[in-house]
């Protein structure tokens, strides 16, 4: 077993991974920036090291910083949590190449998937279902483009082989508009991801947004543990999740995720990952693969009862996944809400003290949060101060137990976005799971 782990993250998922860490029986080290110096996981690790200013990129953007740190504390492994480095192949194979175990797949398994062009590629030679495209980067020829779309039929997305988080994406609607499309998103993609390779795709006009959790250790073994439903986004940014997915039948259920499984154990993928798609007139089309934790993973442990980073700490190191297939079941359902400091209409970051905060309970509730009383929500960083999760026997309970938990947060000295969820907890279209990922953006726009 691992003895010590460096986290190499902030936030709500810094004190995630200390809390399995704790109950592996597992040291730790939380890495901080001067201004987290007063957070809970670092005031609850075994040490802590400061590895730079606010600034992300002269702290948890620092590699050098990040591997000097596990160097002087002895760690044996860092794991890189979500977002920062978590998906940086050239990290991941600095953190090997100094004795290190990287919390995470393998540095080319990080490139593979990296490349949204790769990726998919990867994913038909393991027969999962992807949306129809160019096969491949887009030329300079203007001709063949044009014929491509013709083909692929209108409208089509134009996207950033190297994009992420909902940058680097353009729908085109006409032929007229191609040609400049293509070469503005080149454009942006050089600036964004310092690579300027595009693909294009079919645009799916009225998609669901779901995802299929994945484990697979090193020894070529690998499961899925079911779907997860994250339509609801802002700004292509998740908003809401919830476990399983309202109107999937349990065949194609089954059949989806065999075929990540087999994906993983093709390519030979180590740890967590999540096979993201959009779903629409009951067919699932492949997008791309986030090789690292996600935001979201709390809903499927609830729903599973599994550890998914204490599962990723055991396959980091070396040990084989104790479930087959057959062990997996998906009991109730479960819906997570992402609380953000920010205000609920404007959507404007809301830094500052947090001068009361009272977090709900009650049975099937969760709060995965670092803030407290006095806590000072720095403005550096992402808005995500907590993740609301409920679970219940049937989605209307789980649904009855958020209503209730959102009424009973109390975040006050910070504006945050329980109203924006209270008001989608009432809306009838989202009772009755008849969303997709527009819907959201239309609702806060009417």
């Amino acid at each position: 077993m691992i003895e010590k782990v460096v986290i190499a993250n902030r936030g709500e998922i810094a004190l995630r991974i200390l809390r399995a860490c704790r109950v592996l029986g597992m040291r730790t080290v939380a890495l901080h920036s001067e201004a987290d110096r007063d957070a809970k996981y670092v005031r609850l690790s075994d040490e802590s090291v400061c590895i730079g200013p606010p600034s992300a990129i002269d702290s948890y953007l620092n590699v050098p910083a990040v591997i000097s740190a596990a160097e002087v504390t002895d760690a044996v492994a860092i794991h890189p949590g979500y977002g920062f480095l978590a998906e940086n192949a050239d990290f991941a194979e600095r953190v090997e190449r100094s004795g290190f175990i990287f919390v995470g797949p393998r540095p080319e398994t990080l490139r593979l998937m990296g490349d949204k062009i790769s990726a998919i590629q990867a994913m038909k030679k393991a027969g999962v279902p992807c949306v129809p495209g160019s096969d491949g980067a887009l030329g300079d020829n203007a001709k063949e483009n044009l014929r491509l779309a013709a083909e692929i039929g209108y409208p089509v997305l134009i996207k950033a082989a190297g994009g992420g988080g909902g940058k680097g994406m353009r729908v085109v609607h006409t032929e007229a508009a191609l040609t400049n499309a293509i070469s503005l998103t080149r454009t942006e993609a050089a600036a964004a991801f310092d690579n300027d390779t595009v693909y294009m795709e079919k645009y799916l006009d009225n998609p669901r947004h779901i995802e299929f959790q994945v484990l697979a250790d090193e020894h070529g073994h690998a499961i899925h543990l079911g779907e997860r439903d994250c339509s609801l986004q802002r700004r292509h940014q998740k908003v809401l999740e919830e476990s399983p997915a309202a109107g999937i039948d349990e065949k194609l259920r089954n059949k989806i995720g065999e075929r990540c499984a087999e994906a993983c154990r093709r390519i030979g993928y180590r740890g967590a990952g999540t096979f993201e798609f959009l779903y629409q007139d009951d067919q699932f089309y492949f997008i791309e693969m986030n090789a690292r934790i996600q935001v979201e993973h709390p809903v499927t442990e609830m729903v599973t009862g599994l550890d998914i980073v204490q599962e990723q700490l055991r396959i980091a190191a070396g040990e084989r996944l104790e479930y087959r297939q057959k062990d997996i079941s998906l009991r109730g359902h479960a819906i997570e809400c992402r609380i953000n400091a920010e205000d609920p209409e404007t959507f404007v970051p809301s830094p500052g003290r947090i001068t009361q905060y009272h977090q709900p309970g009650g049975p099937g509730v969760r709060v995965d949060s670092h803030i407290y009383n006095n806590y000072i929500v720095p403005p550096y960083y992402d808005s995500l101060v907590a993740k609301l999760i409920v679970h219940g026997d049937s989605r209307e309970m789980a649904m009855a137990r958020m209503r209730v938990a959102l009424s009973e947060m109390v975040i006050e000295g910070i504006k945050t976005n329980i109203p924006m969820h209270e008001s989608i907890l009432a809306d009838a279209s989202f009772q009755a799971g008849a969303v997709n990922i527009h819907y959201l953006e239309k609702k806060l726009n009417m």
